[in-house]
């Protein structure tokens, strides 16, 4: 039987429901162990410290978390993770090794990889190391394609473990069933998930023009007691995840989802209703400008807006082509923040544009 090793440390006592939202602000201040597991009991979690805090920053910690108190613990040390590529170092010819791939997405209890042409003979291998170091997870997908059609999805082929595409994805406290056969779901868009649900304010009106089956939406309505979120998809396996989550996260009533084409959709039911519109569509979000301008309220409200920028363009070309498109609507623009998102193939990358619409 492998020993455990026992520590005692300070640690941030928190309810459990508060529990994700201690670990993210711990960690923004650096103050959280790695070394060491979070501890859990019925009813509080204790996320182990690498020193005391200091006076400031318990004050940050307490201006969100007026419940958390500084209190000590034993706490396990973490197993030392073992990369899965280090599984295979003896298993792979030593010219393939480099091929192997380093990222992994993880959507629930599925792992999905990328398997270079190279290493086709070898994706059984590759899927049983990475159920071997990753204890969560039950399926292993390779990509197939590419993200296409109307629908937004990708095809995969299940490489080890379970034959499965369904799972429940957790983030940021919010629980998601996703099919990735069957509806578009990125889990590397968890920090714009949670960075557009911060900025909606108190008694809003938000369209999620292309929701899927809810991540923007489902978050917002968790965070914010008084919203109204109408979440569109054009997908009906989407939209039919989409009611189960809500219905899972209780929060019915704040999310209205509605199938159908967004363009459509809004000019028949939405017409200047809204204080902020979401538009994460970024292949062809430009092509949806118009109406997007047409959904937010006449006084002003906010767009989010996503694209590919290829590296043959640039992300100030990208603002210009918003700026243009939104001025051909009759209506003024000023742009607040832009940034990459994440890489999506060689020298292309989504970005995010925030415009404020007058």
């Amino acid at each position: 039987m492998e020993n455990v090793v026992n520590k005692k440390s300070a640690c941030l006592k928190i309810k459990k429901n508060l529990g994700e939202k201690a670990i993210i602000l711990a960690s923004k201040l650096e103050i959280v162990d790695r070394e060491l597991e979070i501890r859990r009991d019925d009813a509080f979690i204790y996320v182990p410290l690498n020193r005391q805090p200091s006076e400031d920053e318990l004050k940050a910690l307490r201006e969100k978390l007026p419940s958390c108190e500084i209190s000590t613990k034993i706490f396990h040390e973490r197993k030392k993770q073992i990369a899965f590529t280090e599984l295979l170092e003896d298993k792979l010819p030593p010219h393939l090794l480099a091929s192997l791939p380093r990222a992994i997405d993880f959507v629930g209890d599925i792992a999905i990889i990328e398997i270079p042409q190279e290493l086709e003979a070898y994706r059984a291998l590759v899927g049983e190391a990475i159920l071997k170091t990753h204890e969560s997870v039950q399926t292993v997908l390779a990509k197939t394609g590419a993200v296409s059609g109307t629908y937004r999805l990708r095809e995969f082929s299940v490489i080890a473990g379970k034959p499965k595409t369904e799972t429940i994805h957790k983030e940021y406290g919010c629980q998601f069933y996703v099919d990735l056969a069957k509806a578009y779901f990125s889990p590397r868009l968890c920090y714009e998930h949670n960075r557009v649900a911060s900025m909606v304010k108190d008694g809003e009106t938000v369209i999620d023009m292309f929701a899927g089956v809810g991540p923007f939406a489902i978050l917002i309505a968790k965070k914010h007691e008084n919203v109204k979120v109408y979440a569109i998809d054009v997908n009906p396996h989407a939209v039919e995840f989409l009611k189960k989550n809500i219905r899972l996260n209780r929060v019915e009533g704040k999310v209205h989802p509605i199938l159908g084409d967004a363009k459509q959709v809004i000019e028949e039911k939405l017409l200047g209703m809204a204080d902020r519109v979401i538009m994460n569509l970024p292949e062809k979000a430009i092509e949806f400008v118009d109406i997007a301008c047409k959904a937010i309220k006449p006084k002003g409200g906010i767009i989010h807006f996503y694209t590919f920028v290829s590296g043959f363009d640039s992300l100030e070309n990208m603002k210009l082509k918003l700026v243009e498109a939104v001025e051909k609507c009759g209506r003024k623009v000023e742009v607040l923040f832009s940034r990459f998102v994440r890489a999506t193939a060689p020298y292309e990358w989504q970005a995010v544009i925030d415009a404020k619409i007058l």
